[in-house]
């Protein structure tokens, strides 16, 4: 006779506490991980957006202009008319003894494609850089937003990739126009830092200075960020971007208003350090996102690979920047296509209906359990509030987002967490009407229903699989729900309930009465 107590129950039993405890802050709101609600479910912000993705063409050719720029200054190389235009990049070279070290150095970036001609060079990408270029804009654009609403706060934001050029924002939990407003701000900052050379011998007329004159120069005009009526005319080709950033913080000055910290990588830090040990006396301005900043005087050689942004800003907006920045800039400017906002009402009508359908759904399928199969059926009602109690702990544990598709996934595994119980019930009945005793049909059929119960279930499961890895946004959070629930299913069928039979086997096979037990009434009362 085997002992009572035995693995499978005591598995099931550690089971049943796991599911209780990790899923009780989720019901009670209470600390520890729990269920973040989704769009659907608690109302929030829906925004596709657009991507410029033809911009990031723009910005790697002045990155590439940059590069070169502080190539020639640190090899002495003796370039002329350095500039930058819509779709090419060109200089001259003034020293043909320097060409064959400058062509060393062009060969080695890729993507590029070189015209030279009596020393005047004219770079272009390729045509596969570019495709590259846009794509990679996309996907970029992808992960410096959601990092940005991570750190921005926001509970499980989705971001995700619309068709070919277009990026899905969800954001639960946005209920008032201010955090609408400062979401929306955050999302579409570029995070463009760039560090810019005044040019101080032109800067003086330059209210009376066009845009095209200045860009005859290898110039740029442009305004402040505290006044844009007042403009400034910087060197065209940066000094360093904000590639070579490493960190942001936002802080307090001397004198307590808000700035932010930035900290270089150790190529921007010796560009940095190397330009403000020659332009002592000269200027150099922060600019970001086109608006200039700041334009202080340099006193002294800056090393370290840190700087400051001031300009005047309040605690948040120093914060949402420095969260751009510290992210990432965006390689391609984003727009507005579509807006629309999910109210708090209509998520508790949805949490409503959806629990209303869980809870009566549950319901029936216990009373079908307990009618027709007795007090196995009680047993695989038992089994079954375990599973979702499983499905809500795994979800809490992993922070998951429960959308309006995943508590379809949770209702649907209600049905499907008593499949498995019925096969075994059925099983036992069929050695009951073999002429078995309870043990030996207990055992055969939870052997055999088993195999039966892993092809079903696995058959399921790569289906889910197949559906998460495929699908998108809401797709996803059933297919998470869907996938769960089979493996705990799995579990609290096969496992779980074998060893409450076991537990209980002796006072089955004293009764006799297996009517009671398995809703058997053709057999005899003991076998």
């Amino acid at each position: 006779m085997r002992k009572p107590f035995n693995s499978k129950l005591f598995f099931f039993i550690l089971a049943t506490l796991f599911g209780v405890i990790l899923s009780l802050p989720t019901f009670l709101q209470t600390q520890g991980p729990k269920i973040t609600l989704g769009l659907d479910l608690q109302g929030g912000l829906n925004l596709l957006l657009g991507v410029k993705s033809e911009e990031a063409i723009k910005v790697r050719y002045a990155t590439l202009a940059s590069a070169i720029n502080h190539y020639s200054a640190e090899e002495q190389i003796l370039l002329d008319k350095l500039a930058v235009s819509e779709d090419a990049l060109s200089f001259e070279l003034l020293d043909s003894n320097e060409k064959a070290k400058i062509d060393k150095y062009l060969s080695e970036q890729e993507g590029l494609e070189v015209i030279e001609k009596d020393l005047k060079y004219t770079l272009r990408l390729t045509s596969n850089e570019k495709i590259n270029l846009e794509n990679f804009a996309i996907e970029q654009a992808i992960g410096n937003i959601r990092n940005r609403l991570d750190q921005f706060g926001l509970s499980e934001p989705s971001v995700i990739k619309q068709g070919n050029d277009a990026i899905l924002v969800q954001l639960p939990g946005i209920k008032t126009q201010e955090e609408e407003q400062r979401a929306l701000e955050l999302i579409s900052k570029g995070g463009h830092l760039q560090m810019m050379a005044v040019d101080e011998a032109r800067n003086a007329r330059v209210a009376t200075m066009s845009e095209v004159e200045a860009q005859s120069y290898g110039d740029v005009i442009l305004p402040f960020i505290n006044n844009p009526q007042q403009t400034i005319l910087l060197k065209a080709i940066p000094i360093l971007d904000g590639s070579m950033l490493t960190d942001a913080r936002a802080a307090y000055d001397n004198n307590g208003q808000p700035i932010i910290n930035f900290t270089l990588n150790s190529q921007g830090g010796r560009i940095f350090a190397d330009f403000s040990g020659k332009n002592i006396g000269n200027r150099m301005a922060v600019v970001l996102d086109g608006k200039v900043y700041s334009a202080p005087v340099i006193r002294e050689r800056i090393g370290g690979g840190s700087g400051q942004i001031s300009g005047g800003f309040n605690v948040s907006e120093a914060s949402d920047i420095a969260i751009a920045l510290r992210s990432g800039a965006l390689p391609a400017p984003v727009f507005l296509l579509e807006k629309r906002s999910v109210g708090p009402s209509l998520g508790a009508d949805s949490i409503k209906a959806s629990m209303i359908a869980l809870i009566s759904g549950a319901v029936l399928v216990m009373l079908f359990m307990a009618f027709y199969y007795g007090i196995a059926g009680v047993i695989a009602n038992l089994a079954m509030v375990v599973n979702i109690l499983l499905v809500i702990a795994v979800m809490a544990i992993f922070g998951a987002t429960l959308t309006l598709p995943g508590m379809a996934g949770i209702i649907l595994t209600v049905g499907m967490a008593v499949d498995a119980n019925v096969i075994i019930n059925e099983r036992i009945r069929e050695g009951f009407r073999a002429g078995e005793n309870f043990i030996k049909s207990m055992e055969n059929g939870y052997m055999n229903a088993s195999r039966a119960i892993f092809d079903s279930n696995l058959t399921s499961l790569i289906a889910a699989v197949l559906l998460y890895v495929f699908g998108t946004g809401a797709i996803k959070g059933f297919a998470i729900t869907m996938s769960i629930g089979i493996i705990a299913s799995v579990i609290t069928a096969i496992v779980g309930t074998h060893g409450i039979f076991r537990l209980l086997q002796e006072r089955i096979m004293k009764s006799g009465n297996y009517a009671l037990w398995f809703g058997y009434r053709s057999c005899k009362r003991k076998l």
